[in-house]
């Protein structure tokens, strides 16, 4: 049972749906380093202690990119309640995000109107990985682990700073199961 129950969540990881983890999984991000976008180091648990985040890695050129609406709407929505939408431009998947990092904050702003955070583009995939996206596909994720294989691969992390579900490219982050998602993780603790 447990093997055909792996299966079929990794299934429906490559499809898109959406997967919250098994129980006492997951890796925590509050020790990872990201590059902000103004050129300096951040750790993540100490900017974002306490908050629900949506980090997702995005690109300009993908056929996802529409779904920039979406994410600033989540963010607008939940900033008050202690959530946070974190994009990472990545320039990994069929070259769909070639522009320097202000280029790209340009483009998000002038488009779509982003004023949630952007970090400089960074790997998610391979050896070049970024530190926080190593975490993110770590075994220690159980079946939300693995690589990542195209842009707005998305995760929701709990105020512990664990990941409580994958989000995959095609599931739009407001789809009524991402927000119920999103609704429970701040609503624990709180």
């Amino acid at each position: 049972m447990g093997i055909l129950r792996s299966m079929a969540r990794k299934v429906m990881r490559v499809a898109g749906s959406v997967l919250p983890p098994k129980r006492g999984d997951g890796a925590d991000i509050a020790d990872c380093e990201v590059v902000s976008a103004g050129g300096g180091p951040v750790r993540l648990g100490d900017r974002y202690a306490g908050k629900v985040l949506l980090i997702v890695n995005v690109a300009s050129k993908c056929g996802f990119t529409p779904q920039y609406d979406a994410l600033q709407g989540l963010h607008a929505r939940y900033r008050d309640r202690g959530f946070a939408v974190l994009g990472f431009p990545c320039n990994d998947f069929g070259a769909q995000e070639p522009g320097t990092n202000e280029e790209i904050r340009q483009f998000c702003s002038v488009n779509y109107k982003v004023e949630f955070d952007l970090f400089d583009k960074v790997h998610v995939s391979g050896d070049d990985a970024a530190p926080l996206y190593r975490v993110l596909a770590s075994e220690a994720n159980g079946d939300l682990g693995g690589a990542i294989r195209w842009n707005f691969t998305k995760f929701l992390v709990g105020r512990d700073g664990k990941v409580k579900a994958r989000i995959g490219p095609p599931t739009p982050p407001d789809a009524a199961s991402v927000v119920r998602l999103i609704e429970g993780a701040l609503a624990e603790g709180t």
